[in-house]
């Protein structure tokens, strides 16, 4: 029974569908034709195709199969060129080792040439100098500027300070992390030297190396470099002048609380020791390109 457009209470026929089409509707369902035609048509052209779609089914899986072993190949590919790359890449590695040792033992020796000749300048020049009084007081002016400088050879007392990296727990063999907080680095150094300038130390050398004015101290890939001069660590940083100042100065400084807060926290090796007699070589020199002598130099 379909309701009047009237009646509150019934149902109001869809616009422009027929009325009988709900009939409709409920026998095709009742018949058992659950699919609308296009689906049916759908069905009929595949089943008349004698199974298309199995076809496309085994033609896409082929097509995946062979996306898999292209892939699988060139990883194999991969692979076997990169295992085979590798003796030739430690190959490489060891001659740059090899090269940079003989580099450095050749950059030793002219060094200790170097010392040598001026050791032999400067007795030259003193033994000169000794023969007048106008001499000796340039001599003396040239020992303060000398030793300003870091020109001059120095020794004397002082104090001793070590740094060094935490020990690892593999080993020393065992690789670095990417970002590990128990190796010193070339800020750690920095912070030191200028903390032991600012107590009152007379020359300050880094393993040997003495420190002038203009030496930087940098780091280049996993050495720090001092004076352009590559150092491994233990670091230990000499320091000439009174011990008892020297100490009392430098504890409780901001470089002091900086290397104590790294090795409580990081296990980095912090100690301070006296020395009664170091001796630090003469600095480098370096040729002045924009300065130049004073008009009172020549007087």
């Amino acid at each position: 029974m379909i309701a009047r457009r009237d009646d509150p209470g019934g149902r109001r026929p869809t616009p422009g569908r027929p009325p009988g089409a709900a009939v409709s509707l409920l026998a095709d369902l009742l018949a058992g034709r659950l699919l609308d035609p296009g689906y049916a048509e759908a069905a009929a052209r595949r089943a008349a195709d004698g199974g298309a779609a199995p076809r496309r089914g085994r033609l896409r899986g082929g097509g995946v199969l062979l996306v898999l072993v292209l892939a699988g190949t060139l990883i194999a590919v991969a692979g076997e060129q990169a295992r085979r790359g590798e003796p030739v890449a430690a190959a490489q590695r060891t001659r740059l080792i090899d090269q940079i040792h003989a580099r450095t033992a050749e950059t030793d020796g002219l060094q200790r040439r170097l010392d040598g000749l001026r050791a032999d300048t400067e007795r030259r020049r003193a033994g000169a100098l000794a023969r007048s009084d106008e001499g000796r007081r340039v001599r003396r002016r040239l020992a303060r500027a000398g030793a300003a400088a870091a020109a001059l050879p120095a020794a004397g007392a002082g104090i001793v300070v070590t740094l060094a990296d935490a020990a690892r727990p593999g080993g020393p063999a065992a690789p670095r992390r990417a970002a590990d907080g128990g190796r010193v680095y070339d800020q750690d150094l920095q912070v030191l030297v200028n903390g032991l300038w600012a107590a009152g130390a007379g020359a300050i050398g880094v393993n040997g190396q003495r420190l002038a004015p203009t030496t930087a101290i940098r780091t280049a890939g996993e050495a720090i470099m001092v004076d352009y001069r590559p150092l491994s660590g233990p670091y230990e940083v000499t320091a000439l002048g009174d011990p008892d100042r020297l100490r009392d100065a430098f504890a409780g400084s901001a470089a002091d609380r900086r290397l104590t807060a790294l090795h409580d926290r990081f296990g980095i090796r912090y100690d301070v020791r006296g020395s009664s007699a170091a001796r630090l070589p003469a600095a480098g020199t370096d040729r002045l390109r924009y300065a130049a002598p004073g008009p009172e130099a020549g007087q």
